[in-house]
Order: C-alpha cells, then structure tokens, then sequence
C-alpha cells in the first residue's frame, strides 16, 4: 500500500513511525554539525546532502522548518592543531568553519535556520552544568591547581542510561578516556578544567570552577535554547549514536527536558570496505574529488543512495553520476527548446506535492527512499522525451517537465537551480565537450581508433582531459591548459 503521509525511521524505537510534529505545519530539526578541525571530506557531505533532502522534502510537504545545525568551535583537537601549526584556536577553527560552509554551498546544502556555535552559547551551558549538579546527577572534581572543576554525569545515577542505542554499559573503546576522581568509566564529562598547556582564551568562569563545555554539553543546550525542550528531529551521522547522542539524550532528560522525538542516523561513506574519516587517513576532501567530478555529480552520488545504507565512494561512482548528469542537462536543454523559454527554479519550488507522481511521493513518503524515488523521477523523464519529440498532448507534457524539475529540486539537482549556473563545469563548454566524447565512443565502437586518438587530442590541446573507465568517460578542465 502506498504511503499518504511521511514516516520516518525512528533510531529511538527502532522502527518507522508517522511523522507526526509537535505543532502542526511546523517541524523543529536539530542536526549535529561540524567540529572545524580541519577541512570537510565527503563523508561529512554525505550527512549534510541527507538532512538536507529531508528538509526539502517537509517543505515540499507543507511544513514550515526550523532547521538548527551546530559549529563544534571548541574541543581538544581543535587545542592541540591549533598549538601544533602556532595560531590561535579559535582562528585556526573560524578558518575551518569557513571551508566547510564553502563546501556546503558547492553542494547546494541550504543554510541553516540558524548555526550557532559552542563558544556563543557557553551561558546556557553553564545553565545545564547547574541544573545536573542540582538534581543530583553530576558532580564536580576540583582541580586546585588550574582554579578550575572537571564535572561529569554520574550515569549510575540515571537509570535510563542506553536507551538510544540498547548498549547499557556501553562499549568502553568507545568512551571517554578516564579522568581522575571519576566514578565510573560511563560517566562522561560536562565541564573539563583547564590544562596548564593551554591558552587562557580556552576557558570561561563558571561558579563550579573555570574550564570549557564538554562535547556533549553543547547539543543539550543549543536544542534547548532554539528549539525549546521538546522538538520534533535530531538527526546525525551513525557514528554519533554512542557515545554522543546517547550521552545527549542522558543529560537532556536528567535536566527535565524532554528531547526529540524522532532521531535520525545518516550512514557512513566507505572506501574500499572502510568508513572514511580523518583519524584512518583516508577521508576525501570536496575540493578534491571535485577537480575530477563536478559539484552536481558529486551531490549526485551522496544522495542517490538511502541515507540510512553504507555508500561506497570510488570513481565508478562518480562516473555513473558524471553520465546521469549528462542526461539531466541534456533534458533541461531540450525541455526549453520545447517550451521556448528559460525555466526558473521558482516554478519547480512552487509545485505543490500532490502534482508529483504518485510513485515519487510514496517513495519519499517512506522514510526518505530516494532509490524508487529515482526510478520514478527516471520513468518521467523518458516519457517526456519522448513526448516533446512526437508534440503530442503539449499541455500534459509542459506539466510533465515542471514536475521533473520540481522532483529534482527536492533532491536539490535542479539544473535549473542557480547554485548549478555557478558550479557547472565549464559553462557553455561542456555540451561541446560531450559532443566529442560522443563522437570518440561512436568510433572506438567502430574500431576508427586513429579518429578516437585525434579526437583525444584535440581535447588536449583544449585543455580537457579524458579518463576511461568501468562506467564510461569523464573529463575535466586540466589546471594549465593542455600540458599536464
């Protein structure tokens, strides 16, 4: 049976619940952030394309979206980089924040309702802090030396303790390493006192003792401060489960805070069998990956999978996204010719749910598929070429492509989007490139390798280069014309 309404899968209750909001029409959304170490790699964007495609869709369903996503400014990490390439901290992680927004906008990842960060919200912190110790579910180790406290969640004072993730005591390799005077190896710090090693910038006043928040802290208090204390969906990557999300949801609920209803979890990018990230040395930075494939094809690839399944990076990926996007521009060249004019992102965006496809919708509908809501963006697209090409029922066909446009715009590809305008490679270049490639394929398959060689090296000399492989040719714009 086809869905009507949006169900999501809930990590909470472990299963896929209707999405039912706190206060109708509207839906509060909190997604965990970036901690600006370093530069963005794609398994960053992979969480940041999902969340992304689920606000557009509540949108497209009606719902007027907060959407809350942190900047972790402030950790031991960013300390230690910082004192390692001599800057100050708080400069080395504003120019992380910068590049990480650089890569969201290359994505058409749209910008938060509002993205505070942990160092701005350090006085309801501090609330927080206060209130645990109060009801008897943290405690302060003085640290004399520094004037300062460490302050930890007592978990075996929280019986709820492992409710998100089912662990009860949890996986110890997981969890923070141990501090002195702690009294369990569950408890999780909310407040570390300052080291010795570190600038005095790095810590604030507080009436338990000078330090800086926990990881954990900060969530808590900026859902709470934007979103009040009981909103509809947080969501994150997998890995946040445990120990942060847990440790979240801990400290929320000890505080008296209700927290989110519905909790969401992206998963990982891999490679070669291997999640990606900073610590195994293998994280793919945007910039990176898109001197070979463009911003759009790389969107294409994070999202074109369910968020909730692994997707493994490599260029075979990108290549299929490279042909699909091929396709895609095509059909926006060709839908313009039919309808002689320019189409605008704003006809896609005003396109009410119930003109998509009812396949579209159920797929969407249903925690978010985008594999069967691809496939029904695709049966659309071939209908429609080959109604532009017979004329046949034109009125039926121009609200045939508006539809497209506007299922592509949920998925933030709309090749009428003018983030695309800014970050299509090559501009007008690129339909005279592909004629090309096109031109080479037709004779490789007839064996005229002489003319797939001169073909090649036309390009070259053009500054294009081309890459053979599983899912077909790519090219790119070589970075000194034709002599790399």
């Amino acid at each position: 049976m086809e869905r009507q309404t949006l169900h999501l899968f809930n990590s909470l209750t472990r299963r896929e619940e209707e999405f039912s909001p706190k206060v109708p029409g509207k839906a509060g959304v909190y997604v965990c952030g970036a901690t600006v170490q370093g530069k963005a790699h794609i398994g960053h964007m992979r969480s940041a394309v999902a969340f992304d495609i689920m606000r557009r869709w509540l949108e497209k369903s009606g719902y007027e979206v907060n959407f809350i996503r942190n900047v972790t400014d402030i950790d031991d990490k960013i300390l230690k980089k910082a004192k390692e390439a001599g800057e100050e901290w708080w400069a080395l992680a504003y120019g992380f924040e910068r590049s990480f927004e650089k890569d969201y906008s290359l994505l058409n990842v749209l910008p938060p309702s509002y993205e505070p960060r942990a160092t701005g919200q350090i006085p309801e912190m501090v609330e927080l802090v206060e209130i645990l110790l109060e009801r008897g579910f943290a405690y302060a180790v003085p640290r004399p030396q520094t004037g300062g406290a460490d302050v930890y969640f007592d978990t075996g004072k929280w019986k709820g303790y492992g409710a998100l993730t089912r662990q009860g005591e949890g996986a110890l390799e997981d969890l923070e390493e141990d501090g002195k005077g702690k009294k369990s190896p569950r408890d999780f710090a909310l407040w570390k006192a300052p080291k010795p090693s570190e600038p005095a910038s790095a810590s604030w006043d507080a009436p338990f003792g000078k330090g800086r928040p926990g990881w954990h802290l900060e969530c808590s208090a900026m859902s709470h401060r934007f979103l009040g204390d009981d909103f509809d969906i947080h969501g994150g990557g997998l890995d946040l489960r445990f120990p942060h999300h847990e440790n979240e949801m801990a400290q929320s609920l000890a505080a008296g805070w209700p927290t989110a209803h519905y909790w969401l979890h992206s998963a990982w990018v891999t490679q070669k069998g291997e999640k990606m990230s900073k610590s195994l040395g293998n994280g793919l930075g945007v910039e990176e990956v898109c001197k070979k494939f463009s911003p759009w094809a790389l969107r294409f690839a994070l999202g074109s999978v369910h968020y909730r399944s692994m997707l493994e990076w490599g260029d075979e990926a990108g290549m299929e996204a490279k042909e699909v996007e091929r396709r895609i521009f095509r059909f926006k060249e060709e839908a313009e010719d039919f309808l002689g004019r320019e189409i605008r992102q704003a006809e896609a965006e005003s396109l009410p749910k119930g003109a998509l496809p009812e396949k579209f919708v159920s797929a969407m509908d249903s925690d978010l598929n985008v594999g069967p809501a691809l496939a029904a963006l695709f049966d659309s697209l071939r209908f429609l070429n080959s109604s532009m090409r017979s004329a046949a029922g034109r009125d039926e066909t121009e609200r045939g492509i508006l539809s497209a446009f506007a299922m592509l715009s949920v998925l933030g590809l709309s090749p009428a989007d003018p983030a695309w305008k800014r970050t299509e490679p090559e501009g007008g270049l690129s339909p005279l490139v592909e004629e090309l490639i096109e031109e080479r394929e037709k004779a490789r398959r007839e064996r005229d390798f002489a003319k797939a060689d001169a073909i090649r090296e036309v390009l070259k000399r053009a500054g294009v280069a081309l890459e053979d492989g599983k899912g077909g040719t790519v090219w790119r714009r070589m970075d000194n014309g034709g002599t790399n």
